[in-house]
């Protein structure tokens, strides 16, 4: 028994394994290190007197890399600093307000993405795992200066981080640089470090005022041409044996504008035939109603409903919808002579058509689902004839009133009839 009346004795895995919540066992080699219980956590701690003061260290929880061996090393090491003249305690402190770049992307995953949607948090944990971490992850949060973050972002668009590993039996990360994929992961390294201002772990962002690479907007319309020979395509392939999910789907995105996870993921119960509409619970940019066409509804009533599967785009496997799309639009875009043209590329396809009939950018944008009317910027030049038109007709009629005076009255006076 130790001083204080607590059990003493060796602290072994054995020791740690058969602790119960709530008990305290010191360890009879090392004076002041202990291991304890608190709930379901097994803390190896260090109780020591630095500058006249208590102080309790914690060492670190059970488990890898704290075993009992290494906790008893690293509390050897702390005395060692204390008996030096320096307060280990202050140091752990200190790194605690001045946490690695690496601990604060974790911090910010774990508490900083309560509004993003799990798919937006994976690609983000991408971003983070493998250029972030690698270039920046050691550096301390304050460290960080501007001059840090143009050379990652350069690092980035040089290729620096790029890499091809193995991540599952069958899977691989095939990490690439470029400079659009610096301007994404930089956007993100702001709000990561905006984040940081917010738990008040730096004074400002080192990401503000950093020129970022502009980037390039893949911008592939179908024209015309192109959407006829795709409908030429579906139609021919349909009864030569491609997947009728698949060709379904393609026309889908063609005549909704909507998104390929929304029209894949899409269930009987979304679609509101009475007010001719898709009423999805949820999508990137949260709930929405998707206005349906003649030709899109007339296609959802002609697909069959199988039974025990909701999806209105069943795939092979029981109750699941469609997946491997893009391979089947692989074999589509081929057949079609449709050679670098996204499944994205239909929804842009979609908003031109739109924008080039005059239809109003608010409009498009509400079509959409954009939550920004920038987004929909990208669309305005399509409706140049239009705008020309609506300029000729009110520079026409300004013209007119200024040249009333000039003869000119009766002109006016006859558009005001009109």
């Amino acid at each position: 028994m130790s001083a204080n009346g607590r059990a003493t004795q060796r602290i072994t895995k054995r020791t740690v394994d058969s602790l119960k919540p709530g008990t305290l066992v010191w360890d009879s080699e090392v004076k002041g290190f202990g291991v304890r219980c608190q709930r379901a956590a097994k803390t190896y701690v260090l109780k020591t007197r630095i500058g006249g003061r208590q102080r309790w260290i914690s060492i670190g929880r059970h488990g890898s890399p704290w075993t009992p061996e290494r906790a008893r090393t690293e509390a050897i090491r702390l005395l060692g600093e204390r008996a030096a003249g320096r307060d280990p305690a202050e140091a752990r402190d200190e790194a605690k307000r001045d946490p690695s770049v690496a601990g604060l992307c974790e911090l910010y995953l774990a508490e900083g993405c309560a509004t993003k949607k799990p798919s937006t948090i994976a690609t983000d944990r991408g971003r983070i795992e493998r250029h972030i971490k690698p270039l920046l992850g050691r550096k301390h949060v304050r460290a960080v200066t501007r001059t840090d973050v143009q050379r990652f972002m350069q690092d980035v668009a040089d290729g620096k981080t790029a890499t091809d590993i193995k991540t599952k039996k069958r899977g691989r990360a095939i990490v690439k640089g470029g400079k659009g994929t610096a301007a994404r992961t930089v956007s993100l390294l702001g709000g990561i470090f905006s984040f940081a201002m917010d738990r008040r772990l730096r004074a400002d962002n080192p990401v503000r005022g950093v020129k970022r690479f502009k980037e390039r907007k893949c911008e592939r319309f179908l024209s015309f041409a192109e959407l006829t020979r795709l409908g030429e395509t579906l139609t021919a392939m349909e009864p030569e044996g491609e997947n009728p999910s698949a060709t379904a789907a393609v026309r889908l995105l063609t005549l909704t504008g909507a998104r390929k996870s929304e029209i894949l993921t899409l269930k009987w119960e979304h679609v509101d035939f009475e007010r001719v509409c898709l009423r999805l619970p949820d999508s990137k940019t949260g709930a929405k109603v998707i206005p349906l066409g003649a030709p899109a509804l007339e296609l959802l009533a002609s697909l069959p409903r199988l039974e025990g599967n909701p999806f209105v785009l069943p795939g092979a496997k029981k109750g699941a919808h469609l997946v491997g799309l893009p391979k089947a639009w692989g074999r589509i875009k081929a057949r079609a002579g449709l050679e670098g043209v996204r499944l994205h590329d239909l929804r842009h396809s979609f908003a031109s058509v739109a924008a080039g009939a005059g239809d109003s950018l608010i409009l498009i944008g509400a079509l959409l689902g954009h939550r920004n009317q920038a987004t929909t910027q990208r669309y305005a030049h399509f409706s140049n004839d239009p705008l020309r038109a609506a300029a000729d007709r009110i520079s026409g009629q300004i013209a007119a009133a200024m040249e009333a005076g000039n003869g000119g009255a009766e002109i006016v006076e006859m558009k005001k009839s009109h």
